[in-house]
């Protein structure tokens, strides 16, 4: 009964991808946490590099071979292999998962002027010119 009352606790919340995500990183602090998993707890970010770059090839695996299931499946290792990192280095202080997904809204917000500023693109090839010519001043205003 009380294994049963622990999966209930930690399945994943109903209701919109935030609430879900927000079970997924409550999974990863159990893991995390003194009563949590002895692995879990010994991992680091460099430690942990070879499992992101297997996850990423089993991604480009279910792409290829347009298994829409295992392509699921794969997406959410290499979600989990991104909490994962973002908890590590909650604990050390050093960003949270928020600030990763408010960073990456800003950028993409940032690359996309002809949707969400005052530029046009009409084709892709269009979109293409623009977003070098972005990442080429952002390069120029980053040294």
């Amino acid at each position: 009964m009380q294994e049963m009352e622990r999966k209930e606790e930690l399945a994943p919340s109903q209701g919109g991808s935030d609430r879900a995500l927000d079970g997924l990183v409550e999974v990863m602090r159990r893991l995390l946490g003194p009563e949590g998993c002895p692995w879990d707890r010994e991992q680091s970010h460099e430690s942990l590099k070879p499992y992101l770059l297997e996850e990423s090839g089993e991604v480009l695996e279910a792409i290829d071979s347009r298994d829409m299931e295992h392509l699921k499946e794969e997406l959410g290792d290499v979600l989990l292999q991104v909490v994962f990192h973002c908890a590590l280095a909650e604990e050390k202080g050093s960003f949270t998962l928020n600030d990763v997904i408010e960073a990456i809204t800003e950028k993409m917000i940032r690359r996309h002027p002809h949707v969400f500023g005052g530029e046009s693109a009409g084709s892709p090839e269009e979109v293409m010119v623009l977003w070098k010519k972005i990442k080429e001043e952002e390069k120029r205003s980053a040294k």
